[in-house]
């Protein structure tokens, strides 16, 4: 079936399924406009479409989808242009997919970062083996959980979404499951017989009930308690704190916490405090026009492109944020990336 990908993503229908392949290994299926475009239509068909009883989704090789493919937003920020239409396209598309009265089954085998998390968190089963590699790592690189991040991070328990949008801390299959980021988990060599049986009976619960098979978490109760301690916080400045004084009396987890969210950009790690904090009030809907009044001002800023340039261009360099500490950015100043948009504000 063409729904206009080209190449880098391939539709069929198979048996009662509409399967969804993303077809750039190579960049470990990082999604570009015209990926979310195809998805998109393709959701839109097949929602109507009454032979087709569920969707499942998954990725070539290492990786289920990195992220979105922002070296042309890069390009173009660098030459005083603002691509903000990718990132209009790939909203809606999430809060599409967050509509979708059909199953929608995500089989992760790999990476799933940014806006791989976009296109299976909403989803109505995530279905992960050991190879699966959650994370949303957008503070590192000046940026913030988007794809509808503050919808799903803000709803984890423990205040481990938090955890993750501040730290970009990678989650593996135990502890995606235990905090219901996966919905079932499996085993990786039975991935091509898993197909097989949700194409050929439909029968989403049932299928997957017989293949899950459950496994522990690989972070112990201790942490998770300590996790939801520190994040449950009010705010960014008593979390910070709270990992503070732990770090001072020995605590390792706390030590090395604080230290890798001192490296993130101070901008984002504001930015995503109050984005996740407001989210869990919010539908989806409300939550994707947040972000998108975020990324507005994003693409206005200077961290976005710096830790672009630090992680992507020239790999392996350490950013240089502005401003350099959290001191510096003052609460006005985060405040002012959630202020409406007027005329451009994200229509769904």
């Amino acid at each position: 079936m063409d729904f206009g990908g080209g190449d880098e993503i391939r539709f069929e229908t198979m048996g009662q399924a509409g399967v969804v392949t993303l077809t750039r290994p190579k960049a470990l299926n990082a999604l570009t406009g015209r990926m979310v475009h195809a998805l998109a239509a393709a959701l839109d068909v097949w929602e109507k479409d009454a032979s087709v009883r569920l969707v499942l989704v998954r990725g070539e090789g290492r990786a289920f989808c990195a992220g979105g493919d922002i070296m042309d937003v890069y390009r173009a920020g660098r030459a005083g242009e603002r691509h903000v239409e990718f990132f209009a396209d790939e909203y809606r598309m999430n809060a599409q997919l967050a509509r979708f009265p059909k199953p929608y089954v995500a089989l992760i085998d790999g990476i799933v970062m940014g806006g791989g998390v976009g296109i299976s968190a909403h989803g109505s089963h995530r279905v992960m083996t050991e190879n699966a590699i959650v994370a949303m790592p957008e503070v590192g690189i000046g940026f913030f959980p988007d794809v509808g991040g503050s919808h799903v991070l803000s709803r984890l328990p423990g205040a481990f979404g938090m955890y993750m949008a501040l730290t970009g801390n990678r989650v593996r299959q135990g502890d995606a499951l235990a905090v219901g980021l996966a919905t079932q988990t499996i085993r990786s060599e039975s991935q091509q017989e898993l197909v097989e049986a949700l194409t050929a009976s439909g029968e989403v619960e049932e299928v997957l009930g017989r293949f899950h098979v459950a496994v522990p978490a690989e972070t112990d109760a201790a942490t998770f308690a300590a996790i939801e301690r520190h994040f449950s916080h009010e705010t960014l400045e008593t979390a910070l704190a709270s990992l503070k004084e732990e770090a001072g009396a020995g605590d390792e987890f706390a030590s090395k916490t604080l230290a890798t969210i001192l490296s993130r950009s101070p901008t984002s790690l504001k930015v995503a405090w109050r984005e996740i904090r407001r989210g869990a009030d919010l539908s989806m809907d409300d939550c994707m026009r947040m972000e998108f009044r975020v990324l507005n001002r994003m693409l206005d800023g200077h961290d976005f492109y710096e830790g672009i340039r630090a992680v992507l261009v020239d790999k392996g360099s350490t950013p240089v944020w502005n401003p350099p500490t959290l001191d510096g950015v003052s609460d006005a100043a985060a405040e002012a990336y959630f202020a409406p948009l007027g005329d451009r504000e994200l229509v769904l």
